[in-house]
């Protein structure tokens, strides 16, 4: 080692250790070809079952890329753009958390309280209904069965009579002990919040997340979609249109309230990370830790996206692992609308994606993303079949 160093003087090394500390100080950027996932999303929008789809990517914490593609309605002429505003669907239920825990942060009362004191319309079978708190309210333990009365508010039920009546269930596990998804139950979020502040959940919403996030389009209303300036329209199976919206999901806004544009969902997504200094570092931390193992979900990936491993839910967010990674994130559904999320929070980097059809392909396109972040062998989890 001397004999290497022989020649080199003082002032040098100290100039070679700066530019070693800067280097491994500043963190790598992350490797995405935005070129090549514009290519990839317009050729998946060659397929027969797309109709509109919006895309923004996040690198380093910066949307560097945000673009629409296909028709806001088939055969409309009217097309989609970055400022298109779509459905979030159970994206949304990463907003309810976030909300829920800032109240929480105020005082008044805490996660371990009992979810039915809270909210008066949840009425939970079993003995141990009161056991049901709030951490297991927003991570889906509270062990009836999955989906729970969804038929119901799909047929037009309004939320709270259709939370009383969980009561007539049979009972699946002990709270906090399995993982049931639910929309009628994780809905009470919204009516705990109604009752914390004397406030329309929409209005707390606004004030608390869209305003200081900037986010102009987002919304939790059925109006707030149809009197955007460009909205895009529910599409079936075969690009069908829709006769209109159904404002079933809307009846329960904590789970599938939120509309807006990829653009503004890059925002939300980007303020899940730490550094970015727009949510509480012990906030986001409670809601992306993993907290209860989701076989069902872990199954579903094995079939069809196996790079995602080790499926958990915290409270609101979906937990991965991308080959030694952890990512979070969260998919939705609801008539003719799609969305989703899923970021690196150490990376801050991250994807966001809507449109206008009820398919799974476009998921796809999210691990395409993944695999170029981490600078892994490309792969067509769009299942595009390209011969090149």
């Amino acid at each position: 080692m001397s004999n290497l160093l022989s020649g080199i003087t003082p002032t040098t090394v100290k100039r070679l250790l700066l530019i070693l500390a800067v280097f491994f100080a500043t963190p790598a950027a992350a490797q995405v070809d935005t070129a090549e996932l514009d290519r990839r999303a317009s050729l998946l929008m060659n397929q027969l079952e797309m109709t509109g789809l919006a895309v923004a990517v996040v690198e380093n914490g910066q949307t560097t890329f945000a673009k629409g593609y296909g028709e806001t309605l088939r055969d409309s002429g009217d097309m989609v753009t970055a400022d298109t505003v779509f459905r979030w669907a159970s994206v949304s239920k990463g907003v309810a958390a976030n909300t829920l825990l800032s109240l929480v942060e105020e005082g008044g009362f805490n996660l371990a309280d009992s979810a039915e004191a809270l909210a008066p319309s949840l009425d939970l079978p079993g003995p141990q209904s009161g056991e049901v708190n709030l951490v297991h309210l927003l991570s889906h333990q509270t062990g009836i069965v999955r989906n729970a009365y969804d038929t119901r508010i799909e047929s037009g039920k309004a939320a709270k009579p259709t939370r009383t009546a969980l009561a007539k269930l049979g009972v699946m596990c002990a709270p906090g002990t399995c993982h049931t998804y639910q929309n009628v139950a994780y809905d009470a979020a919204a009516e705990i919040v109604e009752r914390q502040t004397g406030l329309p959940y929409k209005t707390i919403v606004k004030t608390r997340i869209f305003d200081p996030l900037g986010m102009d389009t987002a919304s939790v209303t059925l109006e707030g979609l149809t009197r955007s300036q460009s909205w895009a329209k529910p599409h079936g199976r075969f690009g069908n249109k829709h006769k209109g919206v159904k404002p079933t999901y809307y009846r329960v806004p904590a789970a599938a309230g939120v509309n807006s544009s990829v653009t503004d969902l890059a925002k939300w997504m980007t303020a899940q990370f730490p550094e970015s200094g727009k949510i509480p570092v012990d906030r986001l931390s409670a809601m992306q830790t993993p907290i209860v193992r989701t076989r069902a979900e872990q199954r579903y990936m094995n079939r069809k996206f196996s790079s995602l491993q080790d499926a958990h839910y915290g409270l609101g967010w979906r937990v991965y692992d991308y080959h030694g990674h952890k990512v979070v994130g969260h998919r939705g559904g609801v008539q003719g609308y799609r969305a989703l999320v899923l970021f690196d929070p150490e990376k801050r980097s991250g994807i966001a994606m809507m449109w206008n059809s009820p398919h799974s392909r476009p998921i796809g396109l999210q691990l395409e993303f993944m695999d170029q972040l981490y600078g892994l062998p490309k792969r067509d989890w769009l299942r595009l079949s390209e011969k090149s």
